[in-house]
């Protein structure tokens, strides 16, 4: 999927580019400018798929899943860095607004939506599978935003002469790229701190360890994603005398899995007599 979108960005970036130069829009050169970044985006986050696919090392006995969440981070800074060149180029352009030939600038655009828009139904199905492939459709998304801005801009300019919708209409499309980007950036932050999933609440979790018979406490619960999708826990249980552990973290794993989709878990159980005689011993 993301080898023909990559395909097709690569393709049209050059004739916005053309098109933007030919009528003198900034609409249309920050859509070129977006699309030439998503081209660099695309081609992160298609190498980041294949490195996360690489087995685990010695020095890298988690593998590389990791390099999707700093793909996808990168690709949304990158977009505020194009959101700063388009606020930059449209304050010059309110001053001093050029002439602009609108009937060019409408059919490049309208010509640029459609190209996205095949995009965008190529992606659609694989956005919700990483914040990787997120980023990636945001990215493409910023871009449909950006066509059907310049058509707006366009026939606002044909119909009334009125050139500031040109600055206009790419300030108003930096500000949904900054809102649509800035969950992708809060997402792999908190993955990369190591975070509580969210949606995921430690007390529920906690609670439910609690519910399975024998277990008398819970100490040094930790949940955490490795990548999107990909949930860890690890947990300390203490345990009656009579219990007898395996069974314990047998329930333990069935309940973190029926309840909260957690399958990556380390376990540690120790019995109330054990964990007596260590406090002593300290």
């Amino acid at each position: 999927d993301l080898t023909i979108t990559l395909a097709i960005t690569a393709a049209y970036c050059l004739v916005e580019l053309a098109g933007g130069m030919l009528t003198n829009s900034l609409a249309l050169l920050s859509d070129a400018g977006h699309m030439f970044a998503d081209v660099a985006a695309l081609g992160l986050s298609l190498f980041a798929i294949r490195l996360a696919q690489l087995p685990p090392t010695a020095s890298k006995t988690f593998g590389y899943h990791r390099v999707e969440i700093l793909a996808a981070l990168v690709n949304a800074l990158c977009l505020w860095g194009i959101v700063a060149v388009i606020f930059y180029e449209a304050f010059h352009r309110f001053l001093d607004p050029p002439l602009v030939k609108s009937a060019g600038m409408i059919v490049v655009a309208s010509i640029g939506l459609g190209v996205n828009v095949v995009s965008l139904l190529v992606l659609r199905g694989s956005q919700a599978e990483s914040l990787n492939m997120r980023a990636a459709f945001v990215h493409v998304l910023g871009d449909a935003l950006g066509s059907v801005g310049a058509v707006i801009a366009g026939v606002a300019i044909m119909m009334a002469n009125w050139t500031l919708a040109d600055p206009l209409v790419s300030v108003g499309i930096g500000l949904l790229i900054l809102y649509s980007s800035w969950e992708i950036i809060r997402d792999a932050v908190d993955i990369l701190m190591q975070s509580t999933p969210r949606g995921m609440r430690v007390d529920e979790v906690e609670d439910c360890l609690l519910g399975i018979e024998g277990v008398r406490q819970v100490h040094d619960l930790h949940i955490w994603s490795l990548t999107s999708g990909r949930c860890h826990l690890s947990a300390h249980l203490v345990i009656g005398a009579e219990n007898e552990p395996h069974a314990i973290i047998d329930a333990a794993q069935t309940k973190l899995h029926e309840h909260f989709g957690i399958d990556h878990t380390t376990v540690q159980v120790d019995r109330e007599v054990e964990c007596a005689e260590k406090f002593r011993a300290h």
